[in-house]
């Protein structure tokens, strides 16, 4: 299995939790600060995949620019919605693990263990 990857905020106490929890079942994850260095919008249609999930899906919807940008009209599509994350990496829920062909969401944390 690859080095799994986990895109992360220091500031965010689930994601330190995430990240302490790999570290402490033996997987050292290479680390990307998702809201420095945002994926771009392939890696995160690959990540959604990985997810199953939709864009809107992963999408923080209590941010004050998801309200802003009106990205809670629903008959956006899943690329502009895509497109709204890249450009605002706030948008997007965290932490995600991604190991292999699949990828999850640490909340609560212990979820990412399925991965391994």
């Amino acid at each position: 299995m690859p080095k799994p990857v986990i895109y992360h905020n220091p500031r965010c106490s689930k994601s330190r939790q995430t990240l302490a929890l790999l570290e402490e079942n033996g997987h050292a994850p290479k680390v990307i600060e998702y809201l420095k260095e945002p994926p771009t919008a392939a890696e995160l249609q690959a990540i959604l995949k990985k997810l199953k999930m939709k864009p809107r899906d992963l999408m923080r919807k209590g941010e004050d620019v998801y309200k802003s940008l009106g990205l809670d009209n629903e008959k956006l599509s899943d690329d502009k919605l895509v497109k709204a994350m890249v450009e605002n990496p706030i948008l997007i829920e965290r932490p995600i693990v991604v190991g292999g062909a699949k990828a999850k969401i640490g909340r609560p944390p212990e979820s990412v263990l399925d991965l391994f």
